[in-house]
Protein backbone atom coordinates (compact mmCIF):
# COMPACT_ATOMS: atom_id res chain seq x y z
CA UNK A 1 0.00 0.00 0.00
CA UNK A 2 1.49 3.46 -0.99
CA UNK A 3 1.60 6.02 1.47
CA UNK A 4 -0.93 9.08 1.44
CA UNK A 5 -1.28 12.43 2.34
CA UNK A 6 -3.70 13.24 5.29
CA UNK A 7 -4.41 17.03 3.57
CA UNK A 8 -5.96 18.38 0.49
CA UNK A 9 -4.02 21.26 -0.34
CA UNK A 10 -6.21 24.17 -1.72
CA UNK A 11 -3.19 25.53 -4.14
CA UNK A 12 -0.07 24.48 -6.33
CA UNK A 13 2.56 25.93 -3.91
CA UNK A 14 0.90 23.91 -0.91
CA UNK A 15 1.12 20.52 -2.99
CA UNK A 16 4.70 20.82 -4.15
CA UNK A 17 5.85 20.76 -0.55
CA UNK A 18 4.37 17.42 0.03
CA UNK A 19 6.27 14.06 -1.75
CA UNK A 20 3.29 12.13 -1.80
CA UNK A 21 0.97 14.56 -3.71
CA UNK A 22 4.31 15.28 -6.68
CA UNK A 23 3.80 11.86 -6.84
CA UNK A 24 -0.07 12.07 -7.69
CA UNK A 25 0.63 15.24 -9.89
CA UNK A 26 3.52 13.14 -12.28
CA UNK A 27 0.72 10.10 -12.21
CA UNK A 28 -1.92 12.73 -13.79
CA UNK A 29 0.58 14.07 -16.02
CA UNK A 30 1.61 10.31 -17.37
CA UNK A 31 -1.85 9.42 -17.70
CA UNK A 32 -2.17 13.03 -20.21
CA UNK A 33 0.85 11.27 -22.35
CA UNK A 34 -0.50 8.14 -21.98
CA UNK A 35 -3.68 8.64 -23.34
CA UNK A 36 -3.00 11.47 -25.60
CA UNK A 37 -4.92 14.31 -23.85
CA UNK A 38 -3.40 17.66 -25.56
CA UNK A 39 -1.14 18.56 -27.76
CA UNK A 40 0.96 21.40 -27.17
CA UNK A 41 1.09 24.10 -29.88
CA UNK A 42 2.96 27.04 -30.41
CA UNK A 43 0.45 29.99 -29.40
CA UNK A 44 -1.27 32.17 -32.24
CA UNK A 45 -1.81 35.98 -32.02
CA UNK A 46 -5.59 35.06 -32.74
CA UNK A 47 -6.23 32.80 -30.12
CA UNK A 48 -6.07 33.23 -26.22
CA UNK A 49 -4.44 31.00 -23.75
CA UNK A 50 -6.63 28.85 -22.07
CA UNK A 51 -6.05 28.32 -18.13
CA UNK A 52 -5.80 25.32 -15.68
CA UNK A 53 -5.55 25.20 -12.23
CA UNK A 54 -5.05 21.92 -9.66
CA UNK A 55 -7.86 20.37 -7.72
CA UNK A 56 -6.65 17.79 -4.97
CA UNK A 57 -8.57 15.00 -3.04
CA UNK A 58 -8.32 12.18 -0.59
CA UNK A 59 -9.90 9.62 -2.17
CA UNK A 60 -11.68 7.35 1.07
CA UNK A 61 -12.91 3.50 1.10
CA UNK A 62 -16.13 2.80 2.68
CA UNK A 63 -14.82 3.14 6.01
CA UNK A 64 -13.58 6.98 5.37
CA UNK A 65 -10.06 5.65 5.74
CA UNK A 66 -8.09 7.42 2.80
CA UNK A 67 -6.75 5.35 0.11
CA UNK A 68 -4.77 7.44 -2.64
CA UNK A 69 -3.64 11.10 -3.22
CA UNK A 70 -5.81 12.26 -6.82
CA UNK A 71 -4.88 15.00 -8.30
CA UNK A 72 -6.47 17.01 -11.19
CA UNK A 73 -5.37 19.49 -13.69
CA UNK A 74 -8.38 20.76 -15.14
CA UNK A 75 -8.49 23.70 -18.11
CA UNK A 76 -10.55 26.92 -16.74
CA UNK A 77 -13.30 26.06 -19.03
CA UNK A 78 -14.86 29.54 -18.64
CA UNK A 79 -12.45 31.31 -21.15
CA UNK A 80 -13.11 28.70 -23.81
CA UNK A 81 -14.78 28.85 -27.02
CA UNK A 82 -15.68 25.58 -29.10
CA UNK A 83 -14.52 25.49 -32.10
CA UNK A 84 -11.57 28.09 -31.45
CA UNK A 85 -9.92 26.59 -28.15
CA UNK A 86 -11.10 22.97 -28.64
CA UNK A 87 -13.31 20.88 -30.89
CA UNK A 88 -14.02 17.56 -29.27
CA UNK A 89 -15.81 17.30 -25.34
CA UNK A 90 -14.74 15.12 -22.96
CA UNK A 91 -16.48 12.30 -21.82
CA UNK A 92 -16.33 10.58 -18.12
CA UNK A 93 -15.94 7.22 -17.79
CA UNK A 94 -19.04 5.57 -15.79
CA UNK A 95 -18.09 3.27 -12.87
CA UNK A 96 -18.99 0.07 -11.86
CA UNK A 97 -21.60 1.28 -9.11
CA UNK A 98 -23.19 3.50 -11.35
CA UNK A 99 -23.44 0.55 -13.85
CA UNK A 100 -25.02 -1.88 -10.92
CA UNK A 101 -27.23 1.23 -9.79
CA UNK A 102 -28.64 1.66 -13.32
CA UNK A 103 -29.18 -2.19 -13.84
CA UNK A 104 -30.86 -2.58 -10.05
CA UNK A 105 -33.15 0.13 -11.27
CA UNK A 106 -34.10 -0.86 -14.75
CA UNK A 107 -34.88 -4.48 -13.09
CA UNK A 108 -37.32 -2.76 -10.10
CA UNK A 109 -39.07 -1.49 -12.61
CA UNK A 110 -39.16 -3.51 -15.19
CA UNK A 111 -37.03 -1.84 -17.93
CA UNK A 112 -35.33 -3.90 -20.52
CA UNK A 113 -31.58 -2.48 -20.93
CA UNK A 114 -29.71 -2.56 -23.95
CA UNK A 115 -26.78 -0.63 -25.22
CA UNK A 116 -26.49 1.52 -28.25
CA UNK A 117 -23.30 3.89 -29.41
CA UNK A 118 -21.76 3.16 -25.50
CA UNK A 119 -25.60 4.71 -23.85
CA UNK A 120 -27.84 2.89 -22.03
CA UNK A 121 -31.77 3.06 -22.96
CA UNK A 122 -34.53 1.81 -21.23
CA UNK A 123 -37.34 0.25 -23.93
CA UNK A 124 -39.61 -0.76 -22.36
CA UNK A 125 -41.33 1.86 -20.06
CA UNK A 126 -42.63 4.65 -22.90
CA UNK A 127 -42.37 7.30 -20.10
CA UNK A 128 -38.94 6.98 -20.36
CA UNK A 129 -36.98 7.24 -23.24
CA UNK A 130 -33.50 6.56 -21.94
CA UNK A 131 -31.33 6.03 -18.49
CA UNK A 132 -28.03 7.41 -18.44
Amino acid sequence: MAFVSQIEPKTIEEAIVDEHWLVSMQEEVNQFKRNDVCNLVPLRSDHHIIGAKSVFRNKLDESRIIIRDKSKLVAKGYNQEEGIDYDEIYAPITRIKAIRLLLAYASIMDFKPYQMDDIVFGATNPTVSRIC
